[in-house]
């Protein structure tokens, strides 16, 4: 099977926008992996030593099989993007590649490389060696198609606060979890129990797989495909949700089901402009606003419930 990688160059006023909303289409489009180049990422900057050096300019990317809705899904990308070139000054160039099925395999991995995304964690490809500090933990990740890496300032920030937060014993649920790097987190900070959903039925079958890569039992963890929280039983101590500012402005519609008394909720993925829409809708759920923090344009947010409930896991 041949493939297409449609590669958007761009520039912006406002590139975390940019990022945000130009992968929000190629998710629309069901591409099979999003890969973002970011030229402002430190590569001194917590990361791990063979990290490679950033890209000279913007770009989001997406894979897709060519096939008979090839030629719509252009047509889709490139009528989207027009109906954004301007906006926050957004000027946007896409480039298409076919590339065989090996290659489409493979192609992302030259942008994942060794990487500390936290005070201690360091997240390291698969296939890469990296001699750790004394006070590192690894994980041991591969993506599969890129459905999480760890290396977007979002993920980093959202693993800081699960050092800061998780405690011995915590049942933790993990929203939109994609290849699995939160729960793997959670669990190395002394979560009990763990839930993971993914709307992609890959996703879910992809982070299975680095669970287990990592150590972690099968007993110890549970993955569902669910929409967001629909069909979740029960209560965990921690909830996160690494994604979209408007995804989570739904998730909170539902989050107290799913939310213990006392509990945290550690909501990523926001861009700095949405932060305040965000922390709106968390006080109007009846949420405390514990602790942010704001880097290269993202928001992180940890907010707690004062409510009763009872806390079990789903089986």
């Amino acid at each position: 099977m041949k493939w297409i990688e449609a590669k958007v160059f761009f520039e912006s006023d406002e590139p975390s926008w940019a990022m945000e909303i130009i992968s929000d289409i190629f998710n629309e489009l069901h591409t099979q992996g999003v890969v973002i180049e970011d030229p402002i990422s430190d590569p001194h900057e917590g990361w791990g030593i063979e990290a490679h050096k950033p890209p000279d300019y913007y770009a989001v990317t997406g894979y897709f099989p060519e096939n008979q809705q090839t030629e719509n899904r252009r047509q889709v990308l490139e009528e989207k993007l027009f109906n954004l070139n301007g906006q926050n000054n957004l000027r946007t160039k896409v480039v298409y590649q076919g590339i065989d099925e090996q290659d489409w395999a493979n192609s992302w991995k030259k942008y994942f490389k060794p990487q500390k995304i936290g005070n201690r964690i360091v997240v390291k490809p698969t296939w890469h060696d990296y001699m750790p500090d004394p006070d590192e933990i690894i994980l041991e990740i591969d993506p599969g198609m890129a459905f999480g890496t760890g290396t977007h300032p979002s993920t980093a920030m959202c693993v800081r606060m699960l050092e800061k937060y998780v405690k011995r014993g915590d049942f933790f649920l993990d929203v939109g979890t994609g290849s699995g790097i939160l729960m793997i987190v959670a669990n190395r900070f002394g979560a009990a129990r763990l839930l993971g959903t993914d709307q992609d039925e890959m996703a879910v079958t992809i982070a299975r797989q680095n669970l287990l890569r990592n150590r972690i039992t099968a007993g110890q963890f549970n993955l569902i495909v669910a929409d967001l929280v629909n069909g979740i039983r029960g209560k965990f101590h921690v909830v996160a949700a690494n994604i979209l500012s408007e995804v989570i402005i739904v998730l909170l519609e539902n989050l107290s089901e799913v939310l213990s008394e006392g509990g945290l909720f550690i909501a990523s993925g926001i861009i700095e402009e949405n932060k305040d829409m965000v922390i709106k809708k968390m006080t109007e759920q009846g949420l405390e606003i514990l602790d942010m923090d704001v880097r290269e344009q993202w928001a992180v947010i940890v907010s707690r419930k004062n409510v009763s409930g009872s806390i079990h896991f789903q089986d």
